[in-house]
């Protein structure tokens, strides 16, 4: 990277231009550091109860005895199908610790999707919470799958919610029409408490080649098609939260701060984004099994988190929420927020409501694990783009029809990066691997500018691009301009096919609760010459709808309304 790059010049004070060289280490040996740093240190927080590094790391070196015990060996794939809990930090660097893989699956997908995803992997064991095992014991079955280990939201939760939780989750099961217990007594599973009360010694951990080995299958989301494994080596991991952490310069020290854990940890955003950063800096991370308002709120006012990730959804619930207000989140110095595009007015108002809370935008794809840019903490983040580069991160723009031809400022094209962030390729996929993959530059399949001041500004998806009559149409664009209108809560547009333009506009709004705009009101204000919607990016069809299809961190999953519209027009014809 040459001294030329315009964002250096950018960079807040005291942040390093490079951080080469990286410690060539495992995953694992973040959590041993911290562990020797601060071995009292809460290293997790779960309702109201902590394991302290020290019991962590034991807890790690356990499970690498219960996998051992399994036959699990460097390079077997260890599945998590878990929502964030203590069970899900303890599998996964337990696996690593053994030159494992560790493979996130999201505990929502249908059986369908989860059958793919374990086929894909290849996964010799499966750690599953216990209410989720009905969804998918038919799905261990026909994969023949023999070690399935069940856990309990309960086993780490400190007494009297321990001995509570049990009781208001059998009535939720019942109210719902769901069996209890969960899990039948003949069920082929080993229970979580029993494994890891018989474990035997732990085996000694493997020797891992950092830039080779790969610690973590991270699979897409699927917002464009089949969900393929990101494989992620452990100088991927270990490097992203190295180039992650730096870039809060003097908001974090080591072994003092905590981070709120929302973010799934089967997701990228929250393997490195949370996990790694987290234990890589001896943080407390507060677990929360999914984003609940009021718990969030509690927890937020108790265990006193200094970084906050997340999603918009996420900063714009806790802004509309009365309850806010009567909590304090004054320990909250950052968020860094992602997946989707941050509205201003958002940022804005969770800076109030928070009482001085900093909201950055940043950028990242599953294929870079994940975080490439990330907008600067010391007040001087350009509102609508996503940043900067991180530390060692090369970027350039390149024409989508000459993807050879460097195109200059403010001119849209291709974003294509590189750096010791970047996948070492999806896996059992050589050709994909090779498409994106180019000559060292992985190109993310997303349209983008650079200012002259080397900050990024996403324009959209190049796949979700619209053609009329030959002029591209960008939906992330128009999606902002309805999104200003004030009785527009969410909005997402695709391309529908049209016998005159070749496509057309279709826009899909929910309204703000209590308010209400016509599709001629909506047409004719996007219309006003100060917005900016000329004829041909004004939407032709505008559907209102109640909610919007959206990917488990808050992403508007744009292709399931693709197919819907097709099925539609399939059933009509």
């Amino acid at each position: 990277m040459t001294e030329h790059r315009p964002w250096f010049a950018s960079y807040p004070k005291g942040i390093p231009r490079s951080l080469e060289p990286y410690p060539e280490v495992s995953v694992f040996s973040m959590l041993e550091g911290a562990a020797r740093r601060f071995p009292d240190r809460p290293a997790t927080a779960w309702f109201g109860a902590h394991l302290s590094y020290a019991e962590l790391l034991r807890a790690a070196e356990r499970f690498s005895a219960v996998l051992d015990g399994m036959d699990v060996v460097k390079g077997d794939r260890v599945a998590f199908i878990l929502p964030n809990s203590p069970q899900f930090v303890i599998a996964f660097y337990g696996a690593v610790r053994l030159g494992a893989i560790a493979v996130g699956n999201n505990p929502l997908y249908t059986q369908r999707e989860m059958e793919h995803q374990l086929s894909d992997s290849g996964a010799k064991v499966v750690v599953c919470l216990d209410s989720l095992y009905p969804n998918f014991a038919p799905v261990f079955a026909r994969l023949k799958i023999e070690n399935v280990i069940v856990t309990r939201l309960t086993d780490y939760m400190a007494f009297p919610k321990k001995q509570l939780a049990p009781i208001k989750l059998r009535k939720a099961a019942k109210a719902e029409g769901k069996p209890w217990p969960p899990v039948a007594k003949d069920a082929p599973v080993r229970w979580w408490d029993d494994v890891m009360g018989s474990a035997g010694v732990a085996p000694v951990a493997a020797t891992i080649e950092p830039r080779k080995d790969v610690a973590a299958l991270v699979y897409t989301g699927g917002t464009t098609g089949v969900s393929k494994g990101a494989m992620l080596s452990h100088f991927n991991v270990t490097t992203n939260a190295r180039q992650a952490g730096c870039w809060f310069g003097d908001l974090i020290e080591d072994g003092h701060d905590a981070l709120m854990s929302v973010l799934p940890f089967f997701h990228s955003y929250g393997v490195t984004g949370s996990l790694a950063l987290a234990i890589m800096f001896a943080m407390k991370l507060v677990i929360e099994p999914r984003f609940d308002l009021e718990t969030v709120l509690h927890d937020v006012a108790k265990e006193k988190p200094t970084l906050f990730p997340g999603v918009p959804r996420i900063y714009q619930a806790l802004n509309e929420s009365p309850a806010t207000r009567k909590h304090d989140l004054s320990s909250i110095k950052v968020c860094v927020s992602g997946a989707a595009a941050l509205p201003p007015v958002v940022a804005e108002k969770f800076h109030e409501v928070s009482g001085g809370a900093r909201i950055v935008e940043g950028f990242g794809l599953t294929e870079c694990s994940p975080a490439t840019h990330v907008n600067p903490c010391d007040g001087t983040a350009r509102i609508g783009t996503v940043g900067l580069p991180l530390p060692d991160t090369d970027c350039k723009i390149v024409a989508l029809d000459e993807p050879d031809r460097i195109l200059g400022v403010g001119e849209a094209g291709e974003l294509c990066i590189r750096g010791p962030q970047v996948m070492l390729g999806y896996w059992q996929r050589p050709s994909e691997t090779a498409s994106m993959i180019r000559d060292g530059w992985l190109h993310t399949g997303d349209v983008a500018t650079v200012d002259e001041d080397g900050f990024f500004r996403l324009v959209d998806r190049i796949k979700e691009m619209v053609i009329v009559s030959g002029f591209n149409v960008y939906p992330t664009e128009v999606e902002q301009v309805l999104l200003r209108h004030p009785a527009v809560f969410k909005c997402s547009v695709i391309g529908v096919p049209d016998e005159r333009t070749g496509e057309a506009v279709k826009a899909f709004v929910v309204k703000r609760p209590g308010k209400d705009v016509t599709a001629e009101e909506l047409l004719e204000w996007a219309r006003d010459p100060e917005r900016g919607l000329t004829g041909y990016r004004l939407p032709k069809f505008i559907e209102f709808r109640d909610a919007l299809p959206e990917s488990v961190v808050g992403k508007t999953l744009r292709r399931v309304l693709v197919e819907e519209e097709r099925a539609k027009a399939a059933a009509q014809a």
